[in-house]
Order: structure tokens, then sequence, then C-alpha cells
């Protein structure tokens, strides 16, 4: 009798959670929606400047809006594969819950290496920032070149609202291959900077951005080995938002800084 007293003031102390859901569920809630915010302020701005700018230049031939393509259905499918995983964690299938994350992950990857492929054939034929390195021996094609003269707000908005979505892809994919391996991620994590890094010519932009993956690797390192813990159905669904959230954004860039940037040719 007394342990059932004990339970019922024990159980009295803790207020009921927000909306009847659990802490890092709302937590994640509450950083998507301030997420929003910045991912709005450059969709604003890249807006402003197109509808502000008479010239707003349309650069943007078939060859990328196939890769633009290829890459919506990288996303799209990524979303499909996070909902099985999400749905096997909750039926307590770990082995199907893994196999769900790494499809989710390939696609995030293959997302990145089309992205960055697309970056890469912009900025040599000459879409590119003054903090941009030159590529060698590179002098880059007049329509590129004369945008970039022209209208310098297209590449800065362009470059900025494509970077911040492909970094948040990046660390999606860092996210779920934690909550799939754990510890055991840190090695490949470790692995694919190395690659990344060595793989790329040092004038690219991303010689220098592959070091997220190091910076990544570092932070959790010290996350996992001061508090290791095993992930459960509710850090995939959490996992799970960020995805979805992340492959929403790219539906408002997609049409907005590709479609509507294509130049027909009649």
């Amino acid at each position: 009798m007394s342990d059932v007293a004990v339970q019922h003031e024990a159980a009295g102390v803790y207020e009921p959670s927000l909306f009847g859901t659990y802490s890092k569920k709302i937590g994640m809630w509450l950083f998507l929606l301030s997420d929003s915010l910045t991912f709005g302020a450059l969709l604003y701005a890249y807006t402003y400047g197109r509808v502000s700018t008479p010239n707003w230049p349309t650069p943007f031939h078939s060859e990328s809006i196939r890769n633009a393509t290829l890459m919506t259905a990288f996303l799209l499918t990524s979303s499909l594969t996070m909902v099985f995983a999400v749905r096997s964690a909750v039926q307590g299938n770990a082995k199907a819950q893994r196999l769900w994350l790494f499809a989710t992950m390939a696609c995030g990857i293959g997302f990145v290496v089309l992205h960055g492929r697309e970056w890469s054939n912009l900025i040599a034929e000459g879409l590119t920032l003054p903090v941009f390195p030159t590529p060698p021996g590179e002098t880059g094609s007049a329509e590129f070149v004369n945008v970039v003269n022209t209208v310098p707000q297209f590449a800065a908005t362009f470059f900025g609202l494509t970077g911040m979505h492909m970094l948040h892809v990046t660390l999606g994919v860092v996210y779920l291959g934690v909550i799939a391996l754990r510890r055991t991620f840190i090695p490949v994590l470790l692995g694919l900077w190395l690659v990344a890094w060595l793989a790329t010519p040092s004038y690219s932009p991303f010689h220098y951005g592959a070091h997220v993956l190091l910076v990544a690797a570092i932070v959790i390192s010290i996350i996992l080995w001061l508090k290791p813990k095993i992930y459960d159905a509710s850090d995939v669904e959490v996992a799970g938002l960020y995805w979805h959230f992340v492959d929403l954004v790219w539906m408002f860039i997609f049409p907005l800084v590709y479609l509507m940037s294509t130049r027909i040719i009649s």
C-alpha cells in the first residue's frame, strides 16, 4: 500500500507533456519552426531579387533541369524510405529499420553528389562568387560571366539558398547514420570526409566544404562517448520529421530556382 502511495505522489510531481507528446518531438518541431524562418528569409531574398530585377537571368538549360529533376527524385524516394524506417521502428523490427535508414542515407548522398556536380559545372562555366577560388585554365562561358557581372545577386542568392539546403541534407545523412550505427558510424564518417577531401580539387568549394564531415565526426564522438545510448522508435520518428522538412524545402527550391530560371529555346 505504501508503494502505491509513493508512486502516486511521484507521478504528480511532473506536468503532462505539451500537446500530449514527448519532449524530443516538441523540441524538433520548435527547431524546425526556427529553421523554417531561415529558409523563408532565403526564399524571400531570392524572390525579391527576381521580382525587382527586370532582366533576371534564366541561365539553366536542359542539362541542369535533368540533373535537378533526378535530385528531386532522390529526395522523394528518400521520404518514402524514411516512412518505412519509422514504421519498422514502431513495429520493433530493428533489421528492417536499419536497412530503410541506409536506403534513405543512400538517397541523400546521391542528392549531395548530384548537387556537387551541378555546382562544379556552374562554377567552371563562370557562375561563381568572389569568395570561390578560380579554377585554373577556366575562362567560363560568356553567358554565365555576363550573369555574374550584370546581376551579381543571382549567384549570391542561388548559392546561398541551395548551399544551405545541401548543408541540411548532409547533416541529415549524418543524423541518420548516428541513429543506425551509433559509435560505429564515426570511422565511416571519417572515411567519407577523407574521400570527399581527396576526391575534390583544391580550387573547388567542396574541398573545404568536406570539412563539415570532419567537424560532425568530432562533435558526434564527444556526444556518443560522454552519453552513449540506444536510439528507440521515438528517435527514428523525430529524425523522420527533420528529413521530411528538408525534403519539403526542396519542393519550393526546385520550381522557384530551377524551373522558373530555365531558358526556353524556341
